[in-house]
């Protein structure tokens, strides 16, 4: 045999046993959408990222993100780099989320985050028709071309509906007209819903929204509430401790939900 097609041959069994991201897709994807606290502000201060990733966290060749340019690749903090481009992301809950749904249950394959999130978002920026919400669509649908099942939405956003009384007032007609056309228009009408109760807001209106995000009662749609976590000292953000906190939280709530 020529020393070619050794090559050739030894070139294919290492492709085998060590597939490229770009070789593999994911089998359950997870759309992270809504704002800052999505996008994740753990570890950021002054427009600067500590670059500190949990251990729990770290990139795992079976957890894959969808790039700005509909790619696959490797998840590695911080995942909305590409995607909230006006502002200095840092650690949020989605990569911690992967890896506890992964610990908690081997049987998972492998899993495809779709960042979504934009900071400084009323839900008004999310309706249907709106710029933001066809990304979301876009993406998640392009996300299953190649195969995978959309598993579930998680949604982290409100901080900026507690500034005006009607936005808070607003908040849970909207959120619930915005899961039907999601799922609507994923074609997926039980798709899993995870919403975040917000920890904070940019106003005085926080236990209006957080009342109307925890009195949702539409089927398949669950909620973790953050009240309690900690955070930075902006008092808006959370913390990159509480950011893995809320991933288990969600984690759990998406087991429970199978």
């Amino acid at each position: 045999m020529t020393i070619p097609i050794l090559f050739s041959l030894l070139s294919i069994l290492l492709t085998l046993l060590h597939p490229s991201s770009g070789d593999t897709l994911p089998e359950d994807i997870f759309i992270l959408a809504g704002q800052s606290n999505m996008a994740g502000r753990g570890g950021v201060t002054a427009r600067k990222w500590d670059r500190y990733v949990p251990p729990q966290c770290r990139p795992n060749p079976s957890i894959l993100r969808l790039s700005a340019q509909l790619a696959w690749s490797e998840a590695v903090d911080p995942l909305h780099a590409d995607i909230d481009v006006n502002h200095v992301c840092g650690v949020g809950p989605g990569t911690c989320f992967a890896s506890a749904i992964k610990s908690k249950d081997p049987k998972l394959g492998v899993v495809g985050l779709v960042p979504c999130a934009v900071g400084r978002t009323k839900i008004a920026k999310w309706a249907r028709g709106t710029p933001l919400y066809n990304q979301m669509v876009s993406r998640a649908t392009a996300a299953i071309k190649s195969g995978g099942t959309i598993r579930a939405v998680l949604w982290y956003q409100g901080e900026s509906d507690t500034v005006v009384r009607a936005d808070a007032e607003a908040y849970k007609s909207n959120m619930e007209k915005l899961i039907g056309d999601i799922r609507t228009d994923l074609n997926n009408p039980s798709l899993l819903i995870i919403q975040v109760a917000l920890a904070s807001g940019e106003g005085k209106f926080v236990d209006t929204v957080r009342s109307a995000q925890l009195g949702i009662t539409l089927p398949n749609v669950k909620c973790v509430d953050a009240k309690g976590l900690d955070l930075k000292t902006d008092h808006l953000h959370l913390t990159t401790t509480s950011q893995h906190h809320l991933a288990s939280l969600l984690a759990d709530a998406f087991l429970a939900s199978r």
